[in-house]
């Protein structure tokens, strides 16, 4: 009798536990099921330094070392061009004005437009030789027009850098010449392409020139060194830079058009590669990459609020919280479904409040990953109430 009353007892313990692995298991399937793919893996690029950035979502999707001191070379020009273009916006020039060819100008090795002292060249086709032939005799003629001297024109340059937030950039000279103590990263220089392009939309489609030579000089050097501009059509930009210390470097831009979304706009920098075969298939296989991978989502249209809280002590009781472009965010293909949103913000939110200034941000999960954190803005500017509204105001909060 012990001995049948042992035996059903340990029957009943293996169904129990038989029954508790089961339902452990059935447990963990939500949990398997929910479980995040891993972020895709970004594809081997035989550079010194890369990076890969989703413009459109300004997120950076790939990189190694991109804070890493390296000598830009001619992408230099890039801020070179900046000056430039920031003079043209301002007024300060003008595209069909001409400025005279320097002695220092005429005599620059490297890359040249083959201007020489007898002309005077407009400022348009100096850009044009800047950018297309990547000539170091336009770049220096554009830098004494702009800044009278060359020296004044680099102090422009690492001026603009500190604006820009261009925290470990540091120019000797206009054109890229190796000097001791002329460095940039590849962090620096996504900064200074994206803004650019934001910046002066109405003068960066040069960059898109495949071929320029100036009327009344040689043709040799009358090639884009990009060669993505006669590979990709997809491709717009930007800039190829080349020296013994810097190795080959390429920033190349590329705008791709999707449903849903309209274009999409990505970036992929890298430095020191081998050859300028080298440095157009790896700016490619990223792009290619990027593309793949990873798709873009829109959030909320330019402009359009994001939330409208309550605002205290103002002459409006409410503030529209948002950004004035389209807030996109860049998740691994596939995975659009996981994504979830969350509002932070200051609470209470006080007067006065100015148009474009930060307050809060949305935070973007992936599943349960903290994905991206987007700043808010305010959509308006609200002013202080008057002193019975602000009263008011303040003791309401007080009883709040």
């Amino acid at each position: 009798m012990t001995s049948l009353f042992l035996k059903s007892r340990r029957l009943a313990f293996r169904a129990a536990l038989c029954a508790s692995l089961l339902a452990l298991a059935m447990g963990c399937l939500p949990l398997l099921a929910n479980a995040q793919a891993a972020a895709p893996e970004a594809p081997e690029v035989a550079a010194k330094a890369y990076l890969l950035l989703d413009v459109t979502a300004n997120q950076i999707l790939a990189s190694r070392d991109l804070d890493m001191p390296v000598e830009p070379a001619s992408l230099t020009k890039l801020m070179s061009a900046y000056v430039v273009f920031d003079a043209l916006k301002s007024k300060k020039i003008d595209l069909k004005q001409t400025f005279s060819v320097s002695e220092r100008a005429w005599k620059m090795p490297g890359s040249r437009m083959f201007i020489d002292p007898k002309m005077k060249v407009p400022v348009e086709d100096l850009i044009k030789g800047m950018i297309v032939q990547s000539g170091n005799d336009a770049t220096v003629a554009l830098a004494e027009g702009v800044g009278g001297t060359v020296e004044r024109f680099v102090q422009m340059m690492n001026d603009q850098t500190q604006v820009l937030g261009m925290k470990n950039t540091l120019y000797k000279n206009p054109e890229g010449l190796t000097e001791a103590g002329h460095i940039t990263t590849a962090r620096d220089l996504a900064t200074l392409a994206t803004r650019l392009m934001r910046d002066f939309p109405d003068y960066v489609n040069t960059y898109a020139i495949k071929k320029y030579r100036y009327p009344g000089t040689p043709a040799a050097n009358d090639s884009n060194r990009n060669l993505l501009l006669f590979k990709d059509p997809t491709v717009d930009g930007l800039k190829t830079g080349h020296t013994d210390a810097a190795g080959y470097c390429l920033v190349a831009t590329a705008k791709r058009d999707f449903p849903n979304l309209g274009s999409r706009r990505l970036m992929a920098i890298v430095l020191g590669t081998s050859s300028e075969i080298a440095r157009a298939n790896e700016a490619q296989k990223l792009l290619n990459w990027g593309y793949t991978a990873f798709e873009a989502v829109k959030l909320f249209d330019p402009g359009q609020p994001v939330a409208t809280p309550a605002i205290w002590k103002g002459k409006a009781s409410t503030l529209r919280l948002g950004r004035s472009d389209a807030l996109v965010v860049a998740v691994p293909t596939g995975s659009a479904a996981q994504i979830k949103t969350q509002l932070t913000r200051p609470d209470p939110l006080v007067a006065p409040i100015t148009k474009g200034q930060t307050i809060g941000s949305l935070k973007v999960f992936r599943g349960d990953q903290l994905w991206v954190d987007m700043p808010l803005q305010a959509l308006d500017s609200v002013e202080q109430a008057g002193v019975f509204g602000r009263a008011w105001d303040a003791l309401r909060l007080w009883i709040k």
